[in-house]
């Protein structure tokens, strides 16, 4: 599908839990922190930045090679886990409400993507006004509307192989780092309830949250934001350092940069790209984090095997 078509098709879909009767703060188009993938072993109050241990954005060798293992358990699955020719793959978002309009955007670009392997269903369980508080929880409604839509598409538990993972705090008012450790500790909570209810899981994939200094209400503005970022990268350093046990932890996409100042890579996040909130993205938004979604699902070595046509 064409840019476009896409963002005309965009438009269409409303955006939930976007409040109306609000004016971005186009003004603020920079924050001055530097995104994590820039400040390699530079520190933000302390602590270094990088994706992941040492400053580093892509994992070390032994940990690249653990995640090689539990890629080989990624196959065709029918309902009851087996392996089967006839099975299926099901990728899994899971999130609140800018989740659920970015990764419905991907699907919309992944699905008519000729890349995508046949056997992959992806399915967005994310879903608005549902923040990190709140499915931390294992009996939350959150998790039977999950269920619900694995249903809809005709995949079950027992199919979910991969999970993005996209969460954060509603309204949080703690200074770093109690911030980012409390998102923490959501995260590795909800990586436990991930791990009891999808048997088969094996690999889960963690994005921190854009750039927020648009934001005009105090649902998740900077730095929090930003700090946001912090909070993924000790998650999956937990899983390195074998805290936490379960299907392989890593990064996803890394979405935050600093508004039009961007980063290394020409990554910007401009006012239009958010809606009227400044907070949740605008159809332009939704496209462009699409991109990034799909641009590392067809390319990453853990994605890319069981994604695409060939590997």
């Amino acid at each position: 599908m064409r840019r476009a078509t896409l963002l005309a098709a965009l438009m269409l879909v409303p955006a939930a839990g976007a409040p109306a009767g609000t004016a971005s703060n186009c003004g603020r188009t920079a924050v001055g922190f530097t995104p994590l993938t820039d400040l390699g072993t530079r520190t933000y109050h302390g602590f270094p930045g990088g994706l992941f241990p040492g400053g580093r954005n892509s994992p070390s060798p032994a940990y690249l090679q653990k995640g090689l293992g539990y890629l080989a358990g990624v196959k065709p699955r029918g309902p009851d886990g087996r392996p089967s020719a006839g099975g299926r793959v099901v990728l899994l978002s899971i999130g609140m409400s800018n989740a659920t309009q970015e990764f419905s955007a991907f699907k919309q670009l992944a699905d008519r993507d000729p890349r995508k392997s046949p056997s992959v269903t992806i399915v967005d369980g994310a879903q608005g006004g549902q923040d990190a508080e709140k499915i931390k929880d294992p009996a939350a409604r959150f998790w039977s509307v999950v269920d619900l839509r694995l249903q809809q598409a005709g995949v079950g538990a027992k199919q979910v192989q991969a999970v993005w993972l996209k969460e954060a705090i509603a309204r949080p008012t703690e200074p770093f780092p109690a911030d980012a450790r409390r998102l923490q500790n959501d995260l590795r909570a909800i990586l436990g309830i991930l791990r009891t209810r999808y048997p088969n899981l094996r690999l889960v994939f963690l994005s921190s949250r854009t750039y927020g200094g648009y934001a005009t209400s105090a649902l998740n503005p900077e730095p929090y934001a930003y700090d946001s970022g912090f909070a993924v990268k000790w998650t999956v350093q937990d899983r390195i350092e074998g805290r936490l046990s379960g299907p392989w932890v890593g990064w996803g996409p890394y979405l935050w940069t600093d508004g039009t100042r961007g980063r290394k890579d020409g990554f910007t996040w401009t006012c239009t790209d958010t809606r009227s909130d400044g907070t949740h993205p605008s159809p332009s938004g939704r496209l462009r984090i699409a991109q990034l979604l799909l641009r590392f699902f067809t390319s990453d070595p853990l994605a890319r095997p069981w994604f695409t046509v060939t590997s």
